[in-house]
């Protein structure tokens, strides 16, 4: 699965497979063993026609968020090896980043300014990580202490505001369900 630390497990992607008739097959439950925890996946990799699941005819870049690219790109199995480390284009990556991109340009934009800090903060801090560790550590506490300070008034706000969690998922770039989470998270921090 492809991530970002922007969107998280919003937005995890992967090649998920494309059935010979268009349709996208239920998920495949894999037995890790003894248990009673099943993982369930839409991977490609997973629907080569083993185990009474359906072959996949084609793979196409997808999200957790339940976005689909357009593009679909053929799997030829009989080039594939039997555990396969990858989808042999990266045309469904490619697609998925786009998809990102679009996710990020819709959130609200940072000030300018703030944006510039931002990244500045972050060169900093990874060169004091490298020539300074204990120096960054203490950055570090200090962040965490004005985010813990920050949060929570932040998400009064914007509760304040009376934002449906539509718009709050949307200004966020996560579901509506994972905005209110994660406001109802800053909100305990107080």
């Amino acid at each position: 699965m492809w991530t970002t630390e922007q969107f998280g497990t919003a937005h995890e992607g992967y090649v998920g497979a494309v059935l010979d008739d268009g349709t996208e097959p239920e998920p495949a439950y894999l037995d890790p063993g003894s248990g009673t925890n099943f993982h369930k996946t839409r991977e490609w990799w997973a629907y080569s026609g083993n185990l009474n699941r359906p072959k996949a005819a084609r793979g196409r870049g997808a999200c957790s968020c339940g976005w689909r690219a357009e593009d679909e790109h053929a799997i030829d199995w009989d080039a594939i090896d039997s555990f396969p480390e990858a989808f042999p284009s990266t045309a469904p990556r490619v697609a998925w980043h786009q998809h990102i991109a679009d996710v990020d340009a819709r959130t609200v934009p940072l000030p300018t300014e703030m944006a510039a800090l931002l990244e500045q903060l972050d060169d900093q801090l990874t060169r004091l990580a490298d020539e300074a560790p204990l120096a960054a550590l203490k950055a570090v506490a200090v962040l965490e202490t004005l985010t813990q300070q920050v949060a929570p008034v932040a998400a009064m706000y914007a509760e304040n505001d009376g934002l449906s969690d539509e718009v709050l998922g949307q200004g966020l770039g996560v579901s509506p369900s994972d905005a209110k989470s994660r406001l109802l998270r800053y909100r305990l921090m107080w």
